[in-house]
Parts: C-alpha cells; structure tokens; sequence
C-alpha cells in the first residue's frame, strides 16, 4: 500500500515542481505554497521510508527530527507576513532538502530520486535573496536587528548568515550589527564560533570606518587566539590607520539622514497640511455623466491637488480581486524595468489580457470611472511583492510616442506595516487599502512629463501586497483629453 501511496505523491511532487516558478523571494504568495510544498515533502520521505528495506533506520531517525523541528516551531500562513519568519522558512526547508538527498543517496527508487533533485525548494539565490530584503527594509525603516527579529528571532547562524550578505552588498554598519546579534545568540547548537564573528565584527568595522571597535575585536580575537600572526599584523595595520585619522563614525548607532522616499516610507514626513487639506475634496463621482455610474456613483477621494491624485473607494469587490489572484498565481514571474530584472524592484508579476471575464469587467470599469478610452492601453499587470519587496523612485511614463498618459492603480489587499505608494516631490503617501485604486495623469496637456508623478512603492515591512496596474496611453484619447499648447498645461 505504501508503495502505491508514495507512487501517487511522486507524480504529484512531479507536477508541482513543473507549475513552480524558480524564484520564490519576491512573491509572498510564493512563500505561502512553499508551506504546503514543505508537508508534501515531509509525507513524501515518510512513505518513501516505509517502502525502503534497506538503510530505514537511519532515515526513520532524520524523518523524526525534521518533524519534531516543525512540530517545535510551527508555521502559519498568518506568521508568513513576517519577513523573518519567511527567510527561517527558506533555511529550514533547503536544509530539510539537502538532508534527505544524502540520507537516500543509496535508494533504489529512481523516481523518488527524480523528485528531490528536479523539486522547487528554496535555492540559494532564495536565501540570499531573503536576506537581502532583511538588509534593504533594515536600512529604508532604520531598524536594529533587535527591532526586525522582535516577533521571529534569529540563531546565531541565520543572523550570521544576513551579515554575510549585508558585507557582500558593501553595507558594512548592517553587516556588524548583524553580527552583533549573532555574538549575542551563539549557543551550544550555534556552528558559528565565537572566533569567526570576532574576525567579522572587526573586519566589518575597519570598513565602515570605525577603527577603535575594529581595534577592540581584533584586540578580542587575538586574546583567543595569541600565537596567530595575522591578527597581530591585522591589529597594528588598525592601530596604525587610527592615528593617521581624525574621526570614526559611530559604527552602533544608525544614520538617520535619508531620502524623501525613505522618510516618506517611514511616515515622518506629510505636506498634507490644514490648509491644504481643504483644497481637497471627497464626493460622489458619475465619470463625468456616465450612464453605467448615474445609478451607482463610485466613491472619489481626491488624495493631491497638484498633481491631481485621485483615489477611488470599493471599486472591485474581494470575489473579482480572489478571481484575479487565482489566474496569476502560476503565471507569476519576475517582474522588470526598461533594463530587465532590477534589484529596484522585486515583485512577481503577470499581464493579464481581456480574454479573462474578469479582467474585461474591471478594464471597463476604469474607462467608466476615468472617461478613457481603453483602445490604447497595456494589459491588465497584476504584481504580488516579495520580502522586501518594492519598487524604487521612478516615471510611469514611457519615453516613446504612444507614452503612458495615466496610471490606474488597484490595491488588491491591505498591507499591515510598509508598502505605501510615495511620491517624493510632493511629500504624499498612499496607504494601500483592499478594494481602492488611485489614479494620477502621468503626462500634461501638452504632452512633457509630469515631473511630480515621481513615484515609488516602500518595502513591505509586513504584509502580503497585491496590486493590479493598468497603464494607458495617449492615442485614442485626442477627444477625451485634449491636447494644449499652453507650456503650462
């Protein structure tokens, strides 16, 4: 029976891991399968065990700690909101993968073989890749890692691993505090040694300017360590740099000087004031007169007068943005810019044509709303954000003759801590929230670039964010918006 079981979980893992996309970091909704591929994974090496007559001791024994670490720390898709949790998942589950492929190296199951070699598990661009949106919402939220792990705590292994990679990226302060946290957490478990984080606390120090700590943790290692001659040589190359240097930044403490799209992000900015406040308005819009809205007005919240930002409350219901979801989710790949796949922006993306009832319904919708015509525009373009996940300051406009005129912006969830659309010229952020949409003109009347419409989507801090865009353009629209000659318009 169990070999029939594990011959139907074979072909089942098999299909799987065809409909997976490669890269999980960027989408939240990638992270979430993850989950149910990890049970699939772990009953598949179940069965497989039970079928196996030889060296079933041996894998009896790793399938009981596998499970009885998932039982100690279980998982939720409501946890999974949690950056932390997520880039803890995608360690726990390669190291789950990597076990079981030595444990069934003498297997004679050949399918089984098949599955664990060609399955979708977390690769290590996945890890790093999660590890660097750690690195990238500690450094736009000014965060100590203390304050990024206050829900998930890290080992001194993963924290290890982060700092790793912030020193890849050059991030020399993010790096040491990660290292920090590491010291702090090493146990009897940690593989990581107290040598080793010494070296990299000085090491990271030194290249972030700040000889003395660098001084004082190499001073460390060396009293570990009094026979080795490179840390001798390496702490009279440091003692001999601080005296040629009259300052040392303080490597401890995060510098809180930053962009507009930072402090926009971090909410410590907003030119909303009174006074202009009451230049902006809220009502009851039929798109100019039309019919489809006389009896239905949608709600129009106007966010900015200049440029006008326009948001529009409950215009499409939870069953359309679940319906939406639904046919993204296997077509989801890496979203990119004009030069391809940026680390600008990290999201999964999809265009989406007509040909789905649904994508007409709502594509309709925004030309009754906006007085559009649709005959020019890009296909419906549904994103899902990783950890991390956002997209840098930047034009929607596109430098061609058919450019993008307008933005239609859906949000398709509510995003709990970060993930708010800014724009920094202006000082304005918008708030996702489920069901509402915005919608700016991304060109004048006389057809230049709007330079206010600079834009950008903040990291999410936590949450899932789900958005749908719809781009349109300028022909067609002759005699819905005119053109003007006026340098002002």
């Amino acid at each position: 029976m169990a070999v029939k079981e594990l011959t139907f979980l074979v072909f089942m893992c098999s299909l799987i891991g065809c409909t997976t996309g490669d890269e999980m970091f960027t989408s939240t909704d990638k992270i979430l399968q993850l989950l149910e591929e990890e049970k699939d994974l772990l009953e598949l090496f179940s069965l497989y065990i039970d079928a196996e007559e030889e060296n079933v001791q041996n894998m009896k024994r790793l399938l009981l700690r596998l499970q009885l670490a998932v039982f100690l720390d279980p998982y939720d898709p409501e946890k999974i909101k949690d950056p932390v949790a997520s880039y803890k998942l995608f360690r726990r589950v390669r190291a789950e993968w990597l076990c079981i492929a030595d444990y069934t190296q003498k297997s004679l199951y050949e399918s089984f073989q098949t599955v664990l070699t060609n399955a979708q598990i977390p690769q290590a661009e996945d890890w790093r890749g999660a590890a660097s949106g750690l690195i990238r919402m500690q450094e736009i939220y000014k965060l100590y890692p203390r304050n990024i792990t206050k829900e998930t705590a890290l080992t001194a292994d993963e924290a290890y691993h982060v700092g790793l990679v912030a020193s890849t990226e050059k991030k020399f302060q993010l790096a040491f505090l990660w290292f920090v946290y590491s010291l702090e957490e090493l146990s009897e478990n940690s593989t990581i040694t107290v040598k080793k984080l010494l070296y990299f606390l000085s090491s990271s120090a030194h290249r972030f300017g700040s000889l003395p700590v660098a001084i004082y943790f190499c001073q460390q290692l060396l009293n570990l360590d009094p026979d080795n001659n490179d840390v001798k040589v390496q702490l009279r190359l440091y003692k001999c740099l601080r005296s040629q240097r009259t300052s040392n930044p303080d490597i401890f403490t995060l510098n809180t000087s930053s962009s507009k799209y930072e402090t926009l992000c971090r909410g410590e900015i907003d030119e909303r004031t009174s006074k202009r406040q009451r230049a902006l308005t809220c009502r009851y819009s039929t798109g100019g007169g039309n019919p489809r809205l006389m009896y239905a007005p949608v709600k129009e919240e106007v966010e900015w007068d200049d440029p006008l930002i326009i948001r529009y409350h409950d215009i499409i219901s939870d069953q359309e943005i679940e319906t939406l979801k639904n046919i993204s989710r296997p077509l989801l790949s890496r979203s990119e810019t004009r030069g391809g796949v940026s680390k600008s922006r990290t999201s999964q993306g999809v265009f989406l044509e007509e040909d789905y009832p649904v994508v007409a319904q709502v594509s309709q919708r925004i030309a009754d709303i906006t007085g559009l015509s649709m005959d020019s525009v890009q296909e419906f373009f549904v994103q899902n954000y990783g950890i991390g996940g956002r997209y840098e300051p930047h034009y929607d406009e596109q430098d061609n003759e058919n450019g993008r005129i307008a933005t239609f912006l859906i949000y398709m969830s509510d995003v709990e801590i970060g993930g708010a659309t800014v724009f920094p010229k202006v000082g304005v952020a918008l708030k996702p929230m489920k069901g509402s949409a915005v919608f700016w003109y991304n060109l004048h009347k006389n057809g230049e670039v709007d330079l206010y419409t600079e834009h950008a989507g903040c990291p999410v801090l936590r949450g899932n964010k789900w958005v749908a865009n719809k781009w349109i353009h300028e022909f067609g629209q002759e005699f819905r918006r005119p053109c003007s000659l006026s340098y002002w318009e």
